[in-house]
């Protein structure tokens, strides 16, 4: 069986009898998990058993964890601190902040195999320009060569252990003050613009081989009318010819409002799939994820198999309690725990950021 192009959420912690028939559906490719699916790691590790164990090539297991306000799993897990904390240490000693970006990112990859997730949506990559809320600390820097080299650490570290990095939200979500969770937000900017400041870290990372990308719900008019997460330009002749990149586009959530505008969840799911996206993820509204698989119809994409196959974690020897005993996780939760971490922006609930 296939990986197919849709990504749906669970209801908690366990795995019902239901859901074990939508994940069997040949449409579904994977899982994307929230806080409310995690009470300790041993229930973790147990559910993501379990759904790797329902087929064959394994579904994927995505997480939004980032570090910060966007973590999903923190009781038993290393609080991780939000990706400005790296930028805020590179004014004033690049080359320690480098270091422990790196640092961060394996932390953050080898917690997450530990407990049987394949990889994480991370890091932002989008600039820091303090207009928009929903990024802001969860950005690195506000300056794209800052962001490019503290990422690209990142990405290197989450490597190291075994995972693949998914960056977003491309092609930069910084520079609007609305949030997509809640309305569509507008960047009127020219593309020239774009290019030259966000689109930086982006176009650093694909060079140096980074494996997924969100592209955001947001339109950028100059360019096209639809978000950049429905739009062929964006993602097929800007991301694939222009670019060059080879990984997999995951779509963001398309049950948020910056979504909305190319309809109903069928319509919204074959938009993206036509822009370009591999898979679309669709959260906190099951019962339409399951009705959309009753109506949707896609033909695997021998191309995007592969890609997707690629996002497959490298299975951890030890759980998580386990790796505690290492020396090296001893030694790098010690090394970031001399970050200075100012006080976090509570935005609610946890379970809408991607």
């Amino acid at each position: 069986m296939s990986l197919g192009p849709v990504m749906p959420d669970l209801r908690g912690p366990f795995l019902e009898p239901d859901e074990e028939e939508m994940l069997r559906h040949p449409l579904v490719g994977g899982v994307i998990l929230f806080a409310r699916n995690y009470r300790d790691p041993q229930q973790l590790a147990e559910l993501t058993r379990r759904i790797h164990r329902l087929r064959t090539p394994p579904l994927l297991i995505g997480v939004d964890h980032e570090g910060g306000r966007v973590q999903r799993f923190r009781d038993q897990f290393t609080h991780l601190p939000p990706c400005r904390s790296y930028g805020r240490l590179y004014d004033s000693d690049r080359s320690k902040a480098l270091a422990l970006s790196r640092k961060g990112g394996w932390l953050l990859a080898v917690e997450l195999a530990a407990v049987g997730v394949d990889f994480s949506f991370a890091p932002v990559l989008d600039l820091d320009t303090r207009r928009s809320r929903v990024i802001g600390d969860r950005a690195f820097h506000g300056q794209p060569d800052a962001v490019a080299e503290l990422a690209r650490q990142f990405v290197l570290g989450m490597k190291n252990a075994g995972m693949a990095a998914v960056g977003k939200h491309f092609p930069g979500h910084g520079s609007v003050h609305e949030d997509s969770h809640h309305e569509t937000p507008v960047d009127d900017r020219r593309y020239e613009d774009i290019l030259m400041k966000d689109m930086v870290p982006f176009r650093r990372l694909i060079d140096a081989g980074l494996a997924g990308i969100m592209p955001a719900h947001v339109i950028y008019p100059q360019v096209d009318q639809q978000p950049a997460g429905f739009s062929s330009i964006w993602l097929q002749q800007i991301l694939r010819r222009d670019l060059g990149f080879q990984g997999v586009i995951f779509s963001d959530d398309i049950s948020m409002a910056g979504a909305e505008s190319a309809g109903d969840y069928r319509r919204r799911t074959l938009a993206a799939v036509q822009a370009g996206c591999d898979m679309v993820l669709v959260c906190n509204n099951q019962p339409a994820a399951m009705q959309l698989l009753d109506s949707l119809e896609v033909d695997p994409d021998p191309v995007s198999q592969v890609r997707l196959m690629r996002m497959h974690g490298r299975e951890s020897s030890t759980d998580l309690a386990g790796l505690k005993q290492d020396p090296e996780w001893q030694a790098v939760t010690g090394a970031l725990a001399a970050l200075d971490i100012e006080p976090e922006l509570d935005l609610g609930d946890d379970d809408r950021e991607t």
